[in-house]
């Protein structure tokens, strides 16, 4: 039996989990339109490789991999490009991003693809060939996990799989436990093959009984342990659950690797199961759908597909919602537009009224009573962070370990004054990351600037020496008088030395002027006596006379 520890904080808010697990997954329908965005993992965007007007076939490759963190994206099912160009996703900012829009032929036509003998080849060519296939995290951070199981030379101990999903509404890590237990049991095994680490653990939270009781019957035989942890909000986080299960704790700043710890998600670790034994890319997942629909419940859905179509497989929504939330209602993202499509972080959808989620007080001053620092997971003073973001004094919310915060609500959630906590502190992470890029982009000037200098002086500096040194060698006035008529002599020798061409066989007429051209240059020249023809004295007269200003002489 494993001992379990506990964290700091955590919260119990209402579940409502049961409301979209009484029915079993369903398989979506085929939308009329897939929008599939080419950003669906943290790190740089897939470059694109369709174009509007090309075929594609179901799973194949239309984005690569592009940089160092980087992940590939693929056509969830068959048909047509009709546009490569930005459309509403799924982000703070609001701002669209690259999508790649495909209209289906409904005829679902696959790739060729086929299982992948891991066993025969290298960790690292089962990486690549997990980051072909666009497998990354699906429990919230879309980490490429190529990366993650890649932690270079620290040794891995052990390895923890997330089956906690703590956050209300989401079930769907509940249901692919209950329905696909072997299919995650298999993907560990994959993944306990690239890690080779001492003991794996499933942790899943105790209001979980039949999906602990379906990984326990899939683990059988097999060492793997399957831990049922007391529910508490946030132990889904990843440093939460490796503190309950290990005791460890993750440094401030630091990753779980570093602690030889390695933290999947039980959906991941079914999509590097496909990705390995089918050899299919990651185009779809079990998406939860709840809140104020008909009909709430799981569905796995093509990646692309739009929200509209997503809340009618859910029966659509009831009269009075507002909104609708990506993710749980603890750290979901508000949705502009139902044209948003699925990514691979979708893992719930919220139809949102005031039924369920009646409109927050408005905000009064805080009264420091402390609650926000008791619910704080990672130990934090939320209330301090609050008044220097407040007061725009980041350097010192930096000091008080403000980017370990995980933006998890708890905060929020117990405050009595119902101030926005964790907006304040998405803010002051955005103005501190502002502030960096500027301050880079300021340094980088300055060292262009110093360079600059550098070399101009670096010139100057040559450039002295260079007269310096010519100065130093220069001959005396006698000497470069010498100097002077000795290379004249070399020149009139050099020039004297040089044979007429094609002066062979020449008729009288031009041999006249030849005689007469060399007998001006061997004598004065003199306008007046000079025995040129009427038309070479015309052009003669017509060039400028050059005064030699020290002898007035003409030239």
């Amino acid at each position: 039996m494993r001992t379990l520890f506990t964290f700091h904080g955590g919260i119990h808010p209402p579940q409502h989990k049961t409301l979209s697990t009484r029915t079993p997954v369903a398989h979506a329908p085929l939308p009329s339109l897939l929008i599939v965005p080419l950003r669906q993992h943290i790190g740089a965007a897939a470059k694109p490789r369709v174009r509007p007007g090309d075929p594609v076939l179901k799973g194949q490759r239309i984005g690569d991999a592009d940089g160092a963190v980087s992940a590939a994206v693929h056509a969830p099912t068959s048909g047509r490009v009709v546009a490569v160009e930005p459309r509403p996703v799924a982000h703070p900012s609001g701002l669209p991003d690259t999508c790649a829009v495909i209209a289906p032929d409904g005829e679902e036509r696959w790739i060729a693809h086929a299982p992948l003998d891991y066993l025969a080849l290298p960790p690292s060519a089962v990486l690549t060939h997990l980051r072909d296939s666009g497998v990354v995290g699906l429990g919230g951070a879309v980490f490429p996990t190529h990366i993650k199981l890649n932690p270079g030379d620290g040794a891995i101990h052990t390895l923890v799989i997330n089956g906690a999903e703590c956050e209300p509404w989401i079930t769907s890590d509940d249901m692919l436990m209950r329905e696909r237990a072997a299919g995650i049991v298999r993907g560990i095994h994959i993944i306990r093959y690239l890690l080779d680490p001492t003991e794996t653990v499933i942790g899943v939270e105790d209001n979980k009984p039949e999906a602990i009781a379906a990984m326990k019957a899939a683990c059988d035989g097999h060492p793997i342990e399957v831990a049922a942890i007391p529910t508490l909000y946030p132990t889904g986080g990843e440093k939460q659950l490796i503190k309950v299960l290990t005791g460890k704790e993750v440094p401030s700043g630091g990753r779980a690797y570093q602690i030889g710890v390695i933290c999947m998600n039980v959906a991941t670790a079914y999509t590097v199961h496909r990705a390995i034994d089918h050899g299919e890319p990651v185009i779809s997942r079990i998406v939860t759908v709840t809140g104020d629909v008909q009909s709430p419940r799981n569905a796995e859905i093509l990646l692309g597909t739009p929200l509209k179509d997503v809340l009618a497989l859910a029966g659509g929504a009831l009269p009075g919602v507002e909104r609708y939330l990506m993710g749980g209602p603890m750290m979901g993202l508000e949705l502009s537009t139902t044209e948003i499509p699925v990514v691979k972080s979708s893992n719930c959808f919220i139809a949102v009224s005031a039924r369920h989620f009646p409109p927050p007080p408005p905000a009064l001053p805080c009264i420091r009573c402390t609650r926000c620092a008791s619910a704080c997971p990672v130990g934090l003073r939320p209330y301090e962070l609050y008044w220097f973001a407040r007061g725009n004094n980041f350097g010192k919310a930096q000091e008080y370990s403000l980017f370990d915060c995980i933006e998890c609500g708890g905060c929020d959630y117990v405050c009595p004054s119902h101030i926005p906590l964790v907006q304040y502190y998405r803010f002051a992470k955005s103005e501190i990351w502002a502030q960096e890029k500027d301050k880079k982009a300021a340094d980088e000037a300055r060292q262009h600037h110093e360079f600059r200098q550098f070399r101009l002086e670096r010139e100057k500096a040559e450039k002295a020496n260079k007269h310096a040194k010519a100065a130093a060698g220069a001959p005396a006035s006698g000497d470069k008088k010498a100097a002077i008529q000795a290379a004249v002599a070399r020149a009139q020798a050099k020039k004297s030395a040089i044979t007429p061409k094609n002066t062979d066989n020449l008729p009288p007429q031009a041999q006249e002027a030849i005689a007469a051209i060399d007998a001006r240059r061997g004598q004065p020249h003199d306008a007046s006596t000079s025995p040129l023809s009427g038309a070479d004295q015309e052009q003669e007269t017509t060039k400028p006379a050059v005064t030699h200003q020290e002898t007035g002489e003409e030239r």
